[in-house]
Formats: C-alpha cells, sequence, structure tokens
C-alpha cells in the first residue's frame, strides 16, 4: 500500500463518506486509491465549489467532507470557501499535492509550483502541514479530527508531496481512532455561573453556533432562567419554531440593544460576539452592561470583542447541562413578556425594508416547513436573517456572514442535499452571486436531486446598488444584465420555472419533488414588489 491507498483507509476509519475534488495530474495516486474505496466521490466544476459542498455538507450533517485539490491553482481556488468555513467554524479536510520535496521553494518554473503553498493557505487553516514521511500520516489526520472534535473546528490543510503520494506505507496494526472529547466546564466556574444566574433579576442568553448540536439543552436552560435569547445566524431554530423566549438574530436592532444593555446578567454560549451578528448596522453598538458569562470551545474566543467577568472554556452542550444541574428550579422572571415587548417593538413584518420579504419566506415555511434553507450573500438572505424561523437547528445558513463571499448558495446546498437526503433544500440566491459559480448547475444534474435553486432577479448586484445610493456614490459596476436562466436550465437538464408573486411561488415549492432533477425557480423582483 502506497501512502495514497494508506491515505483513503484511513479516511474511512476516521467515518469520512464523501469527497469532493477535481481530479488531476498531481493527484492521479488519491485517484487510484479512490476507485476501490467506500467514499462517494463528487466532481464540482470549480474547487470553490468543492469547498463550498464540503461546508454545506458539514452543516447539515455535523461531520466534515475531504477535499482532493491540485497543488497550486487548486488551492488557490478554494481558498476562498476555506475562508468562509473558518469564519463561521465549519470542519472541513483539504488533502492536496504539492511539488516533490526535493524542489519545494525552489522556483524553478514547475507544473503548479507555488513558493510557499502551505503558507499561502495559513491564513484560511486551522492549521496546515506538509507531510514529509508517510509514516506520519496517521498522527497528523489525528491531530486534524481532534480539532473537529473537541476544539473550534475550521478548515485543516494537509500538503502531500507528489514523491510521498506515491512512496509506500509503512505496515502498521489497524487500530481505531482514538475518541476524542471536548474540555467539560470547571465545576467551581459552573458554581459561580449558577450562582449569578440565580441573583439575576433580568438574565438575557445570547445562544451562539456552538449550540446547535445540543438544542434540547438549550431549550430547557433558558425555559428554566425564563430568559430572553437571542440566537444568532448560526444558531437559528436551536430552540424550535416560534418559542416565545426566542428573539432571534435582531441583535443590531435598537429595541434588542436596549435589552441587552439592560440586562443584569448575560450568558453568552457559543458566539464569538462578532459583527455580523450583533453588529450588522456597522456603529458599535451593541453593549453589555451587566455580569458577562462567556462559554466557549476556544480559549482565545473568551477574550475577543466583549470582556467577560466569568470565562469558562468548555463545549456549550456540556455547559449548558451543567448549569441545569446548578438551577434546580425554574424562575419566573416575565422573561416572555419582556420578549414579546421587544417583539412588538421591533415590529419586524411593518420594517419597509423587510416588508416585500415577508410573503417569501411565509410562503417558504407554508410549502416546504422541513427545508434546509442555504443562502448566498443577497438581499433576500439578509432580510432572512430577521425574519426566518426555523423548526431545529442547521436548517439555515448562508454566507452573509463572517466571510461573507458570494456563490456559496448554490454549492453548499448541493453538499446539505448530499448529506440530508430526506430533506427538501432550497438555495436561495441572487442573479448576481449565482454567476460566480454556473458551472456547479452542471454538478446539480450529476447529482440528480431534486434541489430547488430560487433566484431573486433583481438585475445585478441591488444590495451594492442601494449602498450607492444611500452614499451618494454613482452606481457603477452594479447594473448587470442577468442571463437567460431558461436556456441556462434547458443547456444543464433542470427544471425552470418563473414566479412574479407569493401564490406562483407556492405552486412552483409545490412541484420540487415531481422529478429527481434541480428545479430553478426564477423570482422577478420587480413584478414580485409590484404584486404585494
Amino acid at each position: 500500500m502506497n501512502c495514497a491507498q494508506h491515505l483513503i483507509a484511513l479516511l474511512e476509519a476516521h467515518g469520512v463518506d464523501t469527497a469532493f475534488g477535481i481530479p488531476g495530474v498531481h493527484t492521479i495516486e488519491l485517484y487510484r486509491a479512490l476507485g476501490d474505496s467506500r467514499l462517494t466521490h463528487v466532481t464540482p466544476r470549480h474547487e470553490q465549489g468543492a469547498g463550498f459542498m464540503a461546508d454545506g455538507y458539514a452543516r447539515a450533517s455535523g461531520k466534515p467532507a475531504a477535499c482532493f485539490i491540485i497543488s497550486g491553482p487548486g488551492m488557490t481556488n478554494i481558498a476562498t470557501a476555506m475562508g468562509q468555513a473558518l469564519a463561521d467554524s465549519v470542519p472541513m479536510l483539504v488533502i492536496s499535492s504539492v511539488n516533490q520535496r526535493a524542489t519545494l521553494g525552489r522556483g524553478q518554473g514547475r507544473l503548479h509550483e507555488m513558493p510557499h503553498q502551505g503558507e499561502t493557505l495559513a491564513g484560511v487553516s486551522v492549521f496546515n502541514h506538509t507531510l514529509q514521511d508517510p509514516a506520519a500520516l496517521p498522527e497528523v489526520l489525528a491531530r486534524a479530527f481532534a480539532v473537529f472534535s473537541s476544539a473550534r473546528p475550521g478548515p485543516v490543510h494537509i500538503e502531500i508531496p507528489l514523491d510521498v503520494m506515491a512512496a509506500p506505507a509503512p505496515e502498521a496494526p489497524a487500530v481505531a481512532p482514538a475518541r476524542v472529547f471536548p474540555p467539560a466546564p470547571a465545576p467551581e466556574a459552573l458554581a459561580l455561573a449558577g450562582e449569578w444566574l440565580i441573583q439575576a433579576e433580568r438574565p438575557l442568553v445570547l445562544l451562539g453556533g456552538g449550540t446547535a448540536a445540543a438544542p434540547d439543552a438549550a431549550r430547557a436552560l433558558v425555559e428554566r432562567l425564563d430568559a430572553p435569547a437571542f440566537t444568532t445566524i448560526n444558531a437559528k431554530g436551536v430552540l424550535g419554531l416560534d418559542h416565545p423566549l426566542d428573539l432571534g438574530a435582531t441583535q443590531s436592532l435598537p429595541a434588542a440593544r436596549r435589552l441587552a444593555a439592560e440586562a443584569d446578567v448575560v450568558l453568552a454560549l457559543g458566539t464569538e460576539l462578532g459583527e455580523t451578528d450583533y453588529d450588522l448596522v456597522f456603529d458599535e453598538g451593541f453593549r453589555l452592561d451587566g455580569r458577562l458569562i462567556r462559554v466557549d470551545i476556544d480559549p482565545q474566543q473568551l477574550g475577543r470583542n466583549q470582556a467577560a467577568d466569568l470565562a469558562i472554556l468548555a463545549e456549550a452542550g456540556q455547559a449548558m447541562q451543567g448549569l441545569l444541574q446548578q438551577l434546580p428550579n425554574a424562575s419566573e422572571r416575565g422573561g416572555a413578556d419582556r420578549a414579546a415587548e421587544v417583539r412588538g417593538e421591533l415590529a419586524l413584518a411593518a420594517d419597509p425594508e423587510l416588508a416585500p420579504y415577508v410573503p417569501l419566506y411565509a410562503t417558504l415555511r407554508e410549502a416546504l416547513p422541513e427545508a434546509i434553507v442555504v443562502g448566498d450573500s443577497t438581499g433576500p438572505v439578509y432580510a432572512g436573517n430577521f425574519l426566518a424561523a426555523m423548526p431545529a437547528p442547521q436548517r439555515w445558513f448562508n454566507a452573509a456572514t463572517g466571510f461573507g463571499t458570494l456563490g456559496y448558495g448554490l454549492p453548499a446546498a448541493l453538499g446539505a442535499a448530499l448529506a440530508r437526503p430526506e430533506q427538501p433544500v432550497v438555495a436561495l440566491v441572487g442573479d448576481g452571486g449565482l454567476q460566480f459559480v454556473l458551472g456547479e448547475l452542471g454538478t446539480a444534474r450529476d447529482l440528480g436531486r431534486p434541489v430547488a435553486l430560487v433566484i431573486w432577479n433583481n438585475d445585478g448586484y441591488d444590495e451594492i446598488r442601494r449602498y450607492m445610493s444611500m452614499s451618494e456614490v454613482p452606481h457603477l459596476g452594479v447594473d448587470l444584465d442577468a442571463p437567460d436562466f431558461g436556456a441556462l436550465a434547458k443547456a444543464y437538464a433542470c427544471r425552470h420555472l418563473g414566479v412574479s408573486d407569493p401564490a406562483s411561488l407556492h405552486d412552483a415549492l409545490g412541484r420540487l419533488s415531481d422529478a429527481d432533477s434541480p428545479l430553478i425557480i426564477e423570482v422577478d423582483a420587480a413584478a414580485w414588489a409590484a404584486s404585494l
């Protein structure tokens, strides 16, 4: 067995069942090994698509997929997807080739040569490693999966020189991968946090993406505290549908900010307290004046953005279970009334910026109540971060936060559809962002799954157009002529329907499962607005 074959065997042992990649001359040994494996391989049309698919797969399934990427341009192509995954703490294993060991760093003009490939990708990786010896492969993979299961996850990059890839792997006994557990909260920290929370008169809970794997504990905790809760964009659905204590991801809005500032004890769980969740108006106006208890799996995160009075290094689910033991009795602090008052003041459905999208999400909820909705950076998704309600976590994710890339929606939705074939998947994209990844319509056709691609067609980059207008900047580079999406659908053997109002959208979504092929639903944004 050579190193590439050993790699595939180790991936199977670690539970990886899906790989995304485009074969190349520098990864040919990986594909020799892959052919005899149990891994499902998906060929995107661009390496960025491979990364976005792995991202969507991991968010929907909770486990990492692998990406097999050629050296040089393959790695620069996937870097954007790795940046998005790093920003949102999404596990992803990127395996790449690199030139032979004897040539590295010599600038000889070899195929796909980069002066320092690993260093180039270091900024979008939790860690990256150049494998110099096949015997070290089990150890390096063990490090990667330890990160995925016991630390703040993100992309890990392992590059394998061509001569190492083909080199014999040393024989080693088959050993099951170690079970690695995340850090548990310190008992004395839980006791102090419980004491503060029992004494609190106006507690507030901030639920971040780190709580998504423990929705039952999150719900029990906020109910026992009788405390309003903000659920960040990546935690949407963690409290279930329409929970009376859930104020959603509204932390950037004035009424929500007043509630936060008035809280005497704030419990922040698995959230980085970052700009794209708490300061979408970019004025640094989110303020916490009460005692702040922070729980995070990343020790560095405990000191960022907001200074904590009590910082607890722990996985959020374990911390919530521990806090429930410190709070044996349910409290009555009028939390639901406080949340209802804020909700009434927010009046999201009446906000003129959000009103055009209210019927969009009402229609999605009625037509496909169990759908996973995957969004790009586009106006309807920005609005949906406020408006959309999900029955469970890992049903709503998008590229409007963190790294904020365009082109994410379609390929990430395909990854989610592979991970959760029993659930409908909707990709919500703009006509501008979709043009970053039009080729992935071919991947959608190849997979033969009834994914809905809802295109909000407003002839270009409307969000930037509006910012230009507000800033009194002439519209330059934002008015685009969209392609004929009907013709593109036909070319890629996808179904296509044009809609202009909520009723026609509902009818179109009802046809999603009529065939095992992607369904492109093109929404005329101007006609939609006129119909309301």
